[in-house]
């Protein structure tokens, strides 16, 4: 498990505040939740879907967002978007969403803004979509920015990946890990985004090519 500094533990803990202040809710009634999200996020099988991957994805969504953008939906979606996070398992997106609609309600979280995050929630399962709208794109781009990352921050991501997979077999790991790599290789763009894509595309492409390499 990667640990988080007790500084950016903090500044997440003000994000969070920040958050739910926007919505009216008293940061009291807020706290338990976000104990449960930081407990949900330092399970001992966890290595990269950590609070160090929110805290990232909370830096590049910043620079995405505009003023046209659902800020606190995004940000929500950010939160609880690996809330539920088991490799062995199907459907940790749904689970998720219910998981932050069972959080939400009942702080008093309106409706529209709660149907919007677990849209966005569900998408972070990165089946390629016809259609994006822009709020979905800021949410995908912050999620895959990490492989986009300098070589030695992507190497680690790259390993804490295979930590939590330690209970796959070294042969069907590479073949399911290229897999995946190639797959985003094979889109016109990983990014959707045009500030990511301009800034990003190439270095994340180069960065999936050269796991390739090693994996094979």
């Amino acid at each position: 498990m990667n640990a988080i500094s007790p500084e950016k533990l903090a500044a997440l803990q003000g994000t969070w505040i920040q958050l739910i202040l926007s919505f009216g809710i008293a940061p009291i009634d807020a706290y338990p939740v976000f104990d449960r999200l930081v407990a949900a996020h330092s399970e001992p099988d966890r290595y990269y879907h950590t609070l160090e991957h929110l805290a990232e994805m909370f830096k590049v969504a910043g620079r995405l967002i505009n003023e046209e953008s659902d800020r606190h939906a995004i940000q929500l979606a950010i939160w609880f978007h690996d809330s539920v996070y088991d490799p062995r398992a199907k459907g940790n997106e749904e689970l998720s969403a219910a998981f932050a609609e069972e959080m939400l309600d009942p702080l008093g979280v309106p409706s529209a803004s709660r149907i919007k995050v677990k849209k966005l929630i569900l998408v972070t399962a990165h089946v390629p979509l016809a259609n994006v709208d822009p709020d979905t794109a800021i949410l995908l781009d912050a999620d895959l920015a990490i492989l986009s990352a300098e070589e030695r921050r992507y190497a680690r991501f790259a390993d804490d990946v295979r930590r939590e997979y330690a209970w796959v077999d070294e042969q069907a790991y590479r073949i399911g890990r290229t897999k995946v790599l190639q797959s985003f290789l094979d889109r016109s763009r990983i990014y959707l985004t045009e500030r990511m894509y301009s800034a990003a595309e190439e270095a994340a492409r180069h960065n999936l090519r050269l796991e390739i390499e090693r994996l094979q």
